[in-house]
This record gives C-alpha cells, structure tokens and sequence, in this order.
C-alpha cells in the first residue's frame, strides 16, 4: 500500500512538473490601444498653433506665431483681371498669396470683342488642360520678365466663396493664435 500512495505521489509530482512548463495560450495585457490618427488617412488634422491649408493646387502650413498679418484687397490686373487676394505675411522668407482672378465685368457680362476674346482665351486654357490632364483653373499665372514674385508662394482658388472661407480661416487662426485649418472642395 505504501508502495502505491508513492508510486501515485510520484505521477502527480511528475504532472504537476510537466503542466509547468506548459505555456499558457497568449492572453492580451490591458494595454492602452495605440493613437489613431486624429485625421482620417489623406485629410489633415489641425495642429495646435499652425494654421494649415491643403487646396487642388498644393498645401500650406505655417506657425501662427510667425504670421505678421492677414490682409485681404483687390486689383486690377493689366486692365483686363480683376484679383481678389488674400496674403499672409510672416516673419519669414516668403510672403504667401492666395487669389481668385474674375474677368472685369464678370458679373456683368463682357460683351463684343473684348468677352469673345475672354471666352476664346478660355476655351484654349481649358482645351490645353483636358489634353495634359492640367486643372488650369488652380494654375497660377505669372507674366515674366514683367512681373517677378521671388519668395513668393502662391495659390490660385477657383471661386470668391472659397477666398473668403479661407481668409476667415486665416484671421482666426492668427488672432487667437490656437491654429487651424482650411481645406478648399477638392476637384
């Protein structure tokens, strides 16, 4: 009988060794979950103290803490362009401008030579951009050697509306100094 309870304490031993060395199936921690992304994949997310710009002609970011001033006016462009513009100065480099062009008189149509010479001008811009895949509409348009814009950046909006959303956007952002972001409807 003494021979079985040791030869029983023995087994038991032997499991109880062998269940050790078992390793158990894998059992998560309580971990935090990692970051996700304050932005879905392609937008941008607002970043405290910068105001950020993505438009169809590029992206803009800059500290609030470096802008000078936002300023807001309008011009008249070889007699013919009206130019509504936006421009952010900073304690930088490069001033940064941002303009919706309207031919004079858009609003009350152009008439005789001067509005078919517009709406033939148009037509050849648009035609070049369908074969080159080019959206000229946000394509900025410089006149060289009369007109040199060097340190300048430059965006060109596609309407008045989107202008003024992202001048709001701008003296916001700047006067209260927290950031924030404007992103034109994308084409």
């Amino acid at each position: 009988m003494k021979t079985h309870v040791l030869i029983l304490t023995a087994v038991l031993a032997a499991f109880a060794s062998v269940e050790a060395q078992i390793t158990p199936p894998f059992q998560p921690k309580d971990e935090p979950e990692p970051p996700k992304p304050s932005a879905p994949v392609g937008e941008m997310s607002s970043v405290k103290g910068f105001w950020q710009v993505r438009l169809a002609g590029g992206e803009y970011a800059v500290s609030t803490e470096r802008i000078t001033s936002v300023s807001r006016h309008s011009y008249v462009l070889d007699g013919t362009l009206l130019v509504d513009e936006v421009t952010i100065d900073t304690t930088g480099q490069a001033l940064a401008r941002f303009y919706f062009l309207s031919p004079i008189g858009a609003n009350n149509s152009v008439g005789g030579t001067a509005g078919a010479v517009m709406e033939r001008g148009k037509g050849i811009l648009d035609a070049a951009g369908q074969r080159t895949g080019v959206e000229t509409d946000n394509m900025v348009i410089k006149k060289y050697p009369d007109t040199t814009h060097a340190k300048t950046i430059e965006y060109r909006l596609t309407t008045q509306a989107e202008l003024t959303n992202l001048f709001n956007s701008a003296k916001q952002a700047w006067q209260s100094g927290q950031g924030g972001q404007y992103t034109a409807p994308l084409k």
